[in-house]
């Protein structure tokens, strides 16, 4: 299993699990690998930290350890798989190359993933508990305003106009942008 860090054209990042690269290519080719918040096609694979479960070997303190006993100019090369990749993540960003990310930066893109995260957990929230009305949202909202409908949450389309329509009148409405891959049935 393949697990793949990916980012769309818009910037959003998220992660791919595939069976292997082929299946992935075979994938994205086909238009199946889209962004979960915008269902951007138009998709990049990120550059991403191998996982290595090695299962045996020095725990990952005992190598990190190690790795700090080890001479100036001395070979990482005795160290378990892991204790390589501790080195990397230990390893100063200047050193690594123009790839790499900034702590600042770094720091952006969590708070970028989870508001993409809290985002799509809200829209998801509001498809499970209304009721969708279609494109007669306004003329509902209106009935259910008026009491002439049974109160209850719903959700639909509407113009920009039929939208500040129904605020002129007091109506309280919220245009909720939802991404066309969380319109289906949820998985």
């Amino acid at each position: 299993m393949k697990v793949l860090d990916l980012q769309c054209a818009q910037g959003h990042c998220f992660e791919g699990w595939f069976g292997s690269q082929d299946d992935y290519d075979s994938q994205r080719s086909r238009g199946l690998v889209t962004c979960p918040v915008c269902n951007d096609s138009d998709i990049l694979k990120k550059l991403s930290a191998p996982r290595l479960n090695l299962g045996h070997g020095v725990a990952p303190d005992a190598a990190v350890q190690s790795l700090g006993s080890q001479e100036p100019g001395g070979s990482a090369s005795n160290l378990p798989a892991h204790g390589a990749v501790n080195a990397l993540a230990k390893t100063p960003h200047s050193e690594l190359g123009q790839g790499a990310l900034s702590p600042e930066l770094a720091q952006n893109s969590d708070t970028l993933q989870q508001m993409q995260a809290a985002m799509t957990n809200m829209v998801r929230h509001v498809l499970a508990n209304t009721e969708d009305v279609g494109p007669q949202f306004a003329e509902e909202a209106r009935k259910i305003h008026y009491g002439e409908r049974e109160a209850r949450n719903i959700r639909g389309q509407a113009t920009r106009e039929e939208t500040e329509a129904l605020m002129d009148e007091g109506i309280e409405v919220m245009p909720l942008p939802v991404p066309e891959n969380l319109k289906g049935p949820l998985q």
